[in-house]
């Protein structure tokens, strides 16, 4: 006879059970109709197949992992093995695919994306090696998804760029970007463009950075002035754009307030629990000889493009937010999360006095 908590078990079973409707049943032009099942959650089929190029990234792992606990099929192209492990476990049994590719191969982005209906290109560069400069990667890799994608008939294509960039920028980083945009127009017209602000998280280079080595922000007297966004919330702009239809044009998504990085800099250190950085202010000339000084070593440093960056202010353009069904966050509000462990053990569990804002 079976036991009661079987008999609960049978019934909860049954009564989450979802019946088909038409509504999970999408039809793209020239594909096979998409069907949904399951409750939705880790364990659904949302019927899309997904790719993501630049999936083992900084924001591309929060992409991925949003997808997956959607029900999606994820193509995950990565170029060393090592990077993608830990993205297997974001999805449930076969909807993390992984494959191998290289960004100047056409024959590998087009195995990738051949059966998807939706394509991410989040690929980018922060500095240049002696095999991938900014035009290779943002340029050129940009150029090359968005032919094979139309190529290959897919639907939709999504193009992560930068909130600044721009033709005209000092920065060959914003300006590739902005070079970058116009290529993938030109092969995919109804592409969707995402810029995105400076974003922090976990495994950012901005925050993190900020603790470790305060004296490359305090460039241009730490006057410049940026707007970051929580990682988390880009990444969720950028999932809500799997289930709707084609969104064709450019979406700016800055942080919702402006600020310096002298007053990143105090925030970090009011909570983190460090002393003010007592390095002095670079002068621009010196700091642009110390960068290209760097470039020697085989470990990535700060270059002078990076250091050209950190005089440029983020441009004043309203968010698309509301286009995309996301209220972005403070980075106060998060901030703890990822400083904290920089904090002592004596001051581990102290609370978070927040410095005051400009106006």
């Amino acid at each position: 006879m079976p036991s009661t908590s079987h008999i609960l078990r049978a019934q909860r079973a049954v009564s989450t059970q979802r019946k088909r409707a038409l509504h999970d049943l999408v039809s793209l032009p020239g594909r096979k109709p998409i069907v949904s099942s399951g409750t939705p959650g880790y364990s659904a089929v949302s019927g899309h197949v997904v790719t993501v190029f630049g999936c083992t990234g900084f924001l591309g792992r929060y992409l991925v992992s949003k997808l997956a606990r959607m029900g999606t099929q994820v193509i995950v192209p990565y170029r060393e093995e090592d990077e993608k492990r830990h993205l297997k476990p974001m999805g449930d049994l076969g909807q993390i695919v992984s494959m191998e590719w290289d960004i100047r191969n056409e024959d590998q982005i087009a195995e990738c994306l051949r059966h998807s209906d939706i394509v991410y290109n989040l690929v980018g560069r922060d500095y240049e090696t002696k095999n991938f400069d900014y035009s290779s990667v943002h340029v050129s890799g940009a150029e090359r998804i968005a032919k094979v994608a139309a190529q290959a008939g897919v639907q939709r294509l999504v193009h992560v760029s930068h909130l600044n960039a721009s033709t005209s920028s000092k920065s060959q980083f914003y300006r590739t970007k902005a070079e970058g945009e116009e290529r993938v127009k030109k092969f995919f017209p109804d592409a969707t463009i995402i810029r995105p602000g400076s974003m922090f998280g976990y495994e950012d280079k901005f925050l993190n950075n900020m603790a470790v080595w305060p004296i490359w922000w305090k460039l241009n007297h730490s006057e410049t002035k940026i707007r970051p966004v929580h990682v988390m919330d880009v990444a969720q702009a950028l999932a809500n754009l799997m289930p709707t239809s084609q969104l064709p044009g450019t979406f700016s998504l800055p942080g919702p307030n402006t600020v310096t990085f002298e007053y990143l800099l105090d925030l970090v250190s009011s909570i983190a629990y460090l002393p003010p950085s007592r390095a002095p202010v670079v002068p621009k000339r010196i700091a642009l000889a110390i960068s290209k000084a760097a470039q020697a070593a085989w470990w990535p440093l700060i270059s002078p493009d990076e250091v050209e960056r950190r005089y440029i202010d983020d441009v004043d353009v309203p968010g698309d937010w509301d286009k995309l069904g996301v209220v972005p966050d403070e980075i106060e509000n998060h901030a703890i999360t990822y400083l904290r462990r920089y904090r002592s053990a004596e001051n581990f569990v102290r609370p978070v006095v927040f410095p005051a804002r400009a106006s």
